[in-house]
């Protein structure tokens, strides 16, 4: 798999499509890898051209010194534009990727078509939650906090009904390395943008879970609020929303790229 360095780390990325189609660039969530988007590629592919790539401190990705800032998250996503030379791209992100989008809407609009942030807050608290996390994984790892992890990524419904589903998402939780989990901890510990949101003013899709526990619906709402035009998109889902209702993510999402 490829890697491209940019300042600070060294990205793992994959590219899916025509290289002459719209880009889509995707970005994952806190534990997970660039494979989160797997029933996400088989729709894209046939339209647009789909980079993904693993957080820094994620996946193969280069695990940085730490602590990370959503600064430093979302120039990655600028560096990792600029070396495959793609001007704009479409950005859809979920959780830690939605914050890294909202940067981007703010900090780099020129860079952005339109921006899908799912399942994700503009301020995430409270900041000892995150620090107490932040102590277990540097001492312990992932193993302690992979249960509860899982209980807020999927419904109970979807993680009897898809074993296999949320075993592959179990394994990819537990492959992070602690200090790169850690350290995105601290970028989310750490993040306010809620004030920046107003200057977005790229067309917006706000997708939000019913059974979120992690990021409610309320924070979605409060995000589609502040952004002029937003749209909102409920879905009968707990956190990682592109993998338990993925036909309805997927419809949604062609539909939003297609018409903005």
């Amino acid at each position: 798999m490829p890697h491209l360095a940019v300042p600070g780390a060294s990205l793992h990325y994959r590219i899916d499509g025509a290289p002459d189609a719209p880009a889509v660039l995707l970005s994952n969530s806190l534990g997970s890898t660039l494979s989160m988007w797997d029933a996400q590629v088989a729709s894209l592919v046939p339209h647009y051209r789909v980079v993904r790539y693993d957080s820094r401190g994620h996946g193969d990705s280069e695990v940085a010194s730490g602590p990370y800032t959503i600064d430093d998250l979302g120039r990655d996503a600028v560096a990792l534009l600029d070396a495959l030379h793609i001007e704009r791209a479409h950005f859809c992100g979920l959780s830690l990727g939605g914050m890294v989008g909202m940067w981007l809407g703010v900090n780099a609009p020129e860079r952005v078509i339109s921006l899908v942030l799912a399942n994700t807050s503009a301020l995430f608290g409270p900041a000892s939650m995150w620090t107490e996390r932040i102590e277990i994984v540097r001492s312990q790892g992932l193993a302690p906090i992979a249960e509860g992890v899982l209980q807020r990524w999927f419904t109970p419904s979807f993680r009897a009904s898809s074993p296999s589903s949320v075993e592959r998402c179990r394994r990819m939780l537990l492959g992070t390395p602690p200090e790169g989990y850690a350290s995105c901890c601290a970028a989310i510990r750490d993040m306010n943008q809620v004030d920046a949101l107003s200057l977005i003013r790229k067309p917006t899709l706000v997708i939000v879970g019913d059974h979120d526990p992690s990021t409610p619906p309320a924070h979605g709402e409060l995000i589609a609020d502040h952004i002029a035009g937003a749209k909102l998109l409920r879905l009968p889902t707990a956190h990682l929303s592109n993998i338990e209702a993925a036909p309805a993510f997927n419809d949604a999402l062609l539909e939003f790229l297609r018409n903005p």
